[in-house]
């Protein structure tokens, strides 16, 4: 989703309607609702942001909202989507693809993905997880994405996982460990950093080493990455 730009249209001095600039012709209203959304609950807050703030950042009646979202948790609950369903979507398709004889490729590549989904979703949305506004409102359908995202990295963790690991850790643990090191990518963003391919490569790296995998195996997921599955990772998850 591109970005926009916000100016305040003038008259005689005084502020009018914000409209849009350089505004994208196949913009779905929908599309252009849940943008100003986003910018507007990351940098003043889901609370302090009404439905009416909203309208009044896409220029159009507060009462059109209401045709495309059913109100304020619902367009949350839509953006936080946004930043684990493109991950979640893809976990069958690198199950099936990864090889087998390189079992640590599959969880190298999810992390590739998922740094990608988390580097593209839109104002760094993602960083409103835990906020306890966010939190204490009700995001329907957002929770139970991420906890099925976070069994995947357990289960694929607990596949590859050195003996050591596996008899301190379980496989619920180890997943949550695994995102959280993947979730990294939302602090690098608010600190202003950078998440490209190197950074998101070596975040791979690190889930890999936190399930006890050596440097040379994870040295051959990387390659395998970057080879049989490089159009996964290229067309879809590498920054």
């Amino acid at each position: 989703m591109g970005l926009m730009t916000l100016s305040a249209t003038t008259s005689g001095g005084r502020a009018g309607r914000p409209r849009l600039e350089g505004r994208r012709s196949n913009l779905a209203p929908s599309e252009e609702i849940l943008e100003s959304s986003a910018r507007l609950f990351v940098n003043e807050g889901f609370a302090a942001t009404s439905t009416r703030d909203i309208a009044e950042a896409v220029g159009i009646r507060q009462a059109s909202i209401y045709y495309h979202f059913k109100g304020k948790d619902d367009i949350l609950d839509e953006l936080l989507q946004m930043s684990v369903r493109p991950s979640l979507d893809k976990v069958q398709t690198i199950e099936a693809e990864c090889p087998v004889e390189v079992p640590e490729s599959a969880l190298y590549v999810l992390a590739l993905v998922d740094v990608r989904t988390l580097a593209r979703a839109p104002h760094n949305i993602a960083k409103l997880y835990r906020m306890p506004d966010v939190t204490n409102s009700e995001v329907y359908q957002f929770q139970p994405m991420l906890q099925e995202l976070t069994r995947a990295y357990g289960r694929l963790g607990a596949q590859i996982a050195s003996p050591p690991v596996a008899a301190t850790i379980s496989t619920n643990q180890l997943g949550r460990i695994l995102i959280e090191l993947v979730e990294s990518v939302i602090k690098a963003r608010s600190d202003g950093d950078k998440v490209g391919r190197a950074e998101a490569h070596a975040i791979a790296a690190s889930c890999l080493r936190a399930c006890g995998v050596t440097q040379d195996r994870i040295d051959r997921a990387e390659a395998t990455a970057r080879d049989p599955m490089a159009e996964l990772i290229e067309e879809r998850s590498t920054p």
